[in-house]
């Protein structure tokens, strides 16, 4: 039987724990130093060195600058050479006789074409009549020669109912004309108008020229010469009677200017 047999085991310490930890710290010591003086040792400044030069260094030469570089330009084309003209040889001529007359030929009498005898032509056949077209061409030829006469005659009417009207209007005025030259004859105009003034008048008259009324239509503008005017146109009743009784109007538009 044993002590561990019991639990109990003696507790021992190491013997060379002490030695071993000086001999580590020698070692670092040690180590340390070293490295302290190399670094010393490194850091000392670097020894001049003297050099005795016996000839001067040669002259720093400058850059030459760049030369330029010619242009070359294109050779000029050759001028063309002007071509030989062609040497033309005159050809030698000959002079020619002149040619004989050749003899006229005699003239043939020209044989006469053969006479053609014409053939009768044969007679050519009447065309039929048809009774119906016939019938319609004479109508319309009697149409239009009634349009015919109707227009003449409407010519005719047309050209004497010019004349009627022109020969009333003239006729007209110079009834219209009578009357004016009547009334200018028992006028007593203003002694101081000027100019050639209008006056119109409307007169109302019977058939045998007796005057109804005067009344005034458009003035002149000068109440003495209006006045005037009526005046004379009252006096002069009764006015002169158309030469054709169709021409008597019982109303009439005068116009009165002095100077006309």
């Amino acid at each position: 039987m044993n002590a561990a047999t019991f639990g109990y085991v003696e507790e021992r310490g190491e013997p060379a724990l002490g030695g071993s930890m000086a001999l580590s710290f020698v070692v670092h010591l040690v180590l340390f130093a070293a490295l302290l003086l190399g670094v010393r040792w490194q850091s000392k400044p670097p020894e001049a060195v003297m050099v005795e030069l016996w000839e001067a260094p040669p002259p720093v030469r400058e850059a030459e600058p760049p030369k330029p570089v010619p242009k070359v330009e294109p050779a000029p084309p050759p001028e063309p050479q002007p071509k030989p003209e062609p040497r033309i040889e005159k050809p030698d001529i000959a002079v020619k006789e002149p040619p004989k007359p050749k003899p006229k030929p005699e003239a043939k009498p020209k044989p006469e074409p053969p006479k053609v005898v014409a053939k009768p032509e044969p007679p050519k056949p009447k065309p039929r009549v048809d009774p119906f077209q016939k019938e319609l061409r004479e109508q319309l030829a009697r149409e239009q020669a009634t349009f015919a006469s109707q227009r003449r005659e409407q010519e005719m009417r047309d050209l004497l109912a010019r004349d009627a009207a022109s020969a009333r209007s003239k006729a007209l005025d110079e009834y219209i004309g009578r009357i004016r030259q009547k009334v200018k004859s028992n006028w007593i105009l203003p002694p101081d108008l000027k100019g050639n003034p209008e006056a119109i008048f409307n007169v109302v008259q019977l058939p045998n020229g007796e005057v109804l009324s005067a009344r005034l239509a458009k003035s002149s503008g000068i109440p003495a010469y209006d006045t005037a005017v009526e005046r004379a146109i009252l006096k002069s009743s009764p006015l002169p009677t158309p030469s054709a009784r169709e021409l008597f109007q019982r109303e009439l538009k005068l116009t009165f200017r002095p100077l006309d």
